[in-house]
């Protein structure tokens, strides 16, 4: 373990320097989510029926597929990176001080390519305009798709926000070592700024984040998202009060898995040993599995009621979902991490960052597979069967498959761009880990002036 004393200099670093394995991979993910653009600008041209997303009745199959499932998963993700940051700062968890500012990262890009597939499955874009904005006093009130503008909308105001407050402090003070030529950009965002203000921002950084805590239950991803579905009685596989608790648990298993991911990639890119440490994984590791346990102990309550003396379609519905190879698969992706978890803090031994981060991998693998497969069961088993007779298939299509890969390289893209911008680690998190090195040298008896020595 490190016992190097975290500096500025080692938070800017990502700021001013591009490696080859940058360039490298910023182009690789350029070309993912190009190669998505030029399949939506297909899709533009010859309609909707290239995804094979079918007219739900006659056609067969699903309308919402893949598409929604990977938006719901994104939103999720979003939100529960949010939910970390503003528990962070709300609850005084100083320990993940480090990946606060990732998780506030994560939940713009997340939204980013959430509202992105809204405009994607819309079929034309401009039906954002003609179908919300401009009726958007009537539809408000009714449309499941003008509730997932507005709270999307609302959530990344909010999140931006959040995250511009706390850079203004960090812009200020390493001014002289930022690049020049991003100097219009440091101007807008310390617009105004005098030193007074930072404790009036501390405090509205505190409400907004008492605000996240709040909304997330009741209108985020427990509430808006899911009643989207909860709500359908129509839908014997998404009517359900448990739809709420469920989504959160998921987003929230999503955005921990997504930190630690990008974390560790930090970390490794920039020798951060000492600011992104062990501690922090296993930490986070811990908060994976606690909510790796709420998620499928709901998935059982979802399972026992939907199965055991339940109506025909409610029973027809659960069965053929629980039955099907790809929910055993994405249960037993969660279930496994959540048993290495488990080994882990009982053997502390079996930890490794890699594990970490293929526990991380296998959550974020279940959790899609769940979200895809919820939303496609859910077509495919409605209360009244009118089409029985053709009810059709569902298998994502070649575009639908490289929206996945385009939003993932979208939102790799974007840490890459921001991490090129402002410091990706607070000024703060150096500040905090400085006066814990410095409390450890007194207690050890050393000084302040004594070299830095790594164990």
């Amino acid at each position: 373990m490190s016992t190097k004393t975290p500096s500025e200099a080692d938070i800017l670093r990502p700021v001013n320097n591009v490696s080859k394995k940058y360039l490298i991979l910023f182009g690789i993910c350029a070309l993912a989510f190009g190669s998505f653009l030029v399949a939506w600008m297909y899709q533009l041209s010859e309609g909707m029926a290239v995804t094979g997303l079918s007219d739900w009745g006659t056609g067969g199959g699903a309308t919402w597929g893949l598409y929604i499932g990977a938006f719901i998963w994104w939103v999720g993700i979003a939100h529960g990176g949010i939910i970390l940051s503003a528990a962070v700062r709300l609850l005084g968890m100083d320990r993940y001080m480090p990946v606060a500012r990732l998780a506030e990262l994560l939940t713009i890009a997340g939204l980013s390519a959430a509202g992105f597939y809204i405009l994607v499955h819309m079929g034309r874009p401009d039906r954002m305009v003609t179908s919300v904005l401009g009726h958007y006093h009537i539809t408000v009130n009714n449309s499941p798709l003008v509730w997932d503008v507005t709270v999307i909308t609302a959530y990344f105001v909010l999140t931006a926000t959040y995250l511009a407050l706390t850079l203004r402090y960090d812009i200020t003070r390493l001014r002289d070592d930022l690049p020049g030529y991003l100097s219009p950009v440091y101007n807008v965002l310390t617009l105004g700024y005098t030193e007074e203000e930072d404790e009036i921002v501390e405090r509205m950084v505190w409400w907004l984040a008492l605000a996240i805590i709040i909304m997330a239950p009741l209108l985020l991803h427990g509430g808006v998202i899911p009643w989207l579905f909860a709500v359908l009685p129509g839908m014997p596989a998404w009517f359900s009060a448990v739809q709420g608790p469920q989504f959160l648990t998921i987003a929230l298993t999503s955005a921990i898995s997504g930190v630690i991911i990008a974390a560790y990639a930090f970390r490794r890119a920039y020798d951060w040993d000492h600011i992104m440490t062990d501690d922090v994984f296993r930490g986070l590791l811990l908060w994976l599995g606690f909510f790796c346990l709420l998620f499928l102990w709901l998935q059982l309550q979802q399972n026992v009621v939907g199965l055991f003396a339940a109506p025909v379609s409610t029973g027809t519905a659960q069965g053929a979902t629980i039955e099907h190879p790809l929910y055993l698969l994405s249960m037993g992706l969660v279930f496994g991490t959540l048993a290495y978890i488990f080994a882990q803090t009982i053997r502390p031994s079996l930890f490794t960052k890699m594990r970490a981060i293929a526990a991380s991998l296998a959550v974020l693998t279940g959790t899609l597979i769940e979200k895809i497969l919820f939303v496609v069961e859910g077509f495919m088993h409605p209360e009244f069967e009118i089409y029985a007779a053709t009810p059709g298939e569902y298998f994502p299509s070649a575009i639908e498959w490289l929206s996945l890969v385009g939003t993932v390289g979208m939102v790799t893209m974007i840490f890459l761009i921001v991490s090129k911008v402002v410091p990706i680690v607070e000024l703060h998190a150096v500040e905090h880990l400085r006066g814990d090195h410095a409390h450890e040298h007194e207690e050890s008896g050393e000084t302040a002036t004594e070299p830095e020595v790594k164990a």
